[in-house]
């Protein structure tokens, strides 16, 4: 394979929509990028292989863990008023899940197909949605990490503050902002036809690449940085409280702590995986010179999957790593089987998924 191979393949443009080549430049200059790009594309079969195997299991895994969470926490008490945390791990889901189910399919396609064949529609919205999903997604964590704080560190006034109204409004506040942000997104993003290759792609194009560069820059640190900053902030004051806490208390308590520590390590450090290598990119191909290799362009399919894949994790460490999740669970499989004593029927303090990070001590 050859060493300066571009990465820029037409399957990753309709994927990322990242500026290769850029429509500003000479058509002889954009002739020859496209010359590479049929070569690199007969060389990559396997490649393509491995990610939609990968995609695959990524959206096994994320429909069954999110599809089972939106079952546990709809099968709730009538008439009871859900928690904050139940609402914001609700709301979590049911993001995770659109995200996978109206996304990856179509993005699997981008690997098989030559040419983007589902028309004008399908392009712009899954591009949008994609960017809408992971706003709210991320949102979604920050604020389910201000609750635990609220919980946790100000627990006498978190009584009055932690009403299903004022998580129902920002849910609704999360999901407008994000459509907001994404709209950008969804103007940009078009179909393209190469009449001397006889292509068509999904390609987001932006007669004024200096406002892409903002844009994406805004994308960063408003859904990433900031985030992450206030997540790694609320959890650090939260182990800060526990550890203040449980400093006079038994011994017995230790392990509650440990636990909670890892929990919230797991919490920060999946986020910050998860997201890093997609701004990265970006920011990279718009303020750098990204390398055209078959190096880079495994890096940017690995930033790809590690977004998906982050849908398919938040189950796992916001309701499975939960006891009263696993109890729920297993209440709502002995209905399912015949048994006679419904998730209604259990009692209050096990109905809610309090979300890590809680302590035996600590009442959520």
């Amino acid at each position: 394979m050859a060493a300066e191979a571009p990465a820029a393949s037409s399957d990753m443009n309709q994927t990322w929509g990242l500026p290769w080549p850029d429509f500003n430049a000479s058509r002889s200059s954009f002739h020859r990028h496209s010359e590479k790009k049929a070569s690199f594309l007969s060389e990559i079969g396997i490649e393509n292989f491995i990610t939609l195997i990968a995609f695959g299991l990524i959206f096994t895994l994320g429909v069954m863990g999110n599809s089972l969470v939106i079952t546990v926490l709809a099968r709730s008490k009538p008439g009871k008023p859900r928690s904050t945390t139940n609402i914001f791990v609700l709301n979590l889901s049911i993001a995770d899940l659109a995200y996978l189910l109206f996304c990856i399919p179509f993005q699997s396609t981008v690997y098989m197909l030559p040419n983007w064949a589902l028309g004008t529609f399908i392009c712009k919205f899954i591009h949008y949605f994609f960017t809408v999903s992971m706003l709210v997604s991320i949102f979604t964590l920050s604020a389910m990490s201000v609750d635990r704080y609220v919980a946790i560190v100000h627990s006498r006034r978190s009584s009055s503050l932690r009403v299903s109204r004022n998580a129902l409004l920002g849910v609704g506040i999360i999901w407008l902002l994000s459509i907001a942000m994404a709209s950008p997104v969804a103007h940009h993003q078009r179909i393209v036809h190469q009449e001397f290759l006889n292509q068509t792609y999904c390609w987001e194009v932006w007669p004024n690449l200096q406002h892409k560069k903002v844009y994406v820059l805004c994308t960063f640190i408003f859904g990433y940085l900031l985030p992450l900053l206030l997540i790694s902030f609320c959890y650090a004051k939260v182990l800060n409280h526990l550890h203040k806490k449980l400093r006079n208390i038994s011994k017995k308590s230790e392990a509650s702590k440990k636990k909670t520590a890892q929990t919230v390590l797991v919490v920060v450090v999946v986020f910050g995986i998860s997201w890093l290598p997609h701004h990265v990119v970006h920011l990279w191909a718009e303020f750098g010179d990204f390398p055209l290799t078959q190096a880079s362009f495994v890096f940017r399919v690995t930033a790809h999957c590690l977004a998906y894949s982050n849908s398919s994790v938040n189950p796992i460490i916001y309701a499975f790593l939960s006891e009263n999740f696993r109890k729920a669970y297993k209440q709502v499989f002995e209905c399912q089987i015949g048994h006679n004593s419904p998730l209604n029927e259990v009692k209050d303090n096990k109905s809610n998924i309090d979300t890590p990070p809680s302590t035996n001590s600590t009442h959520v």
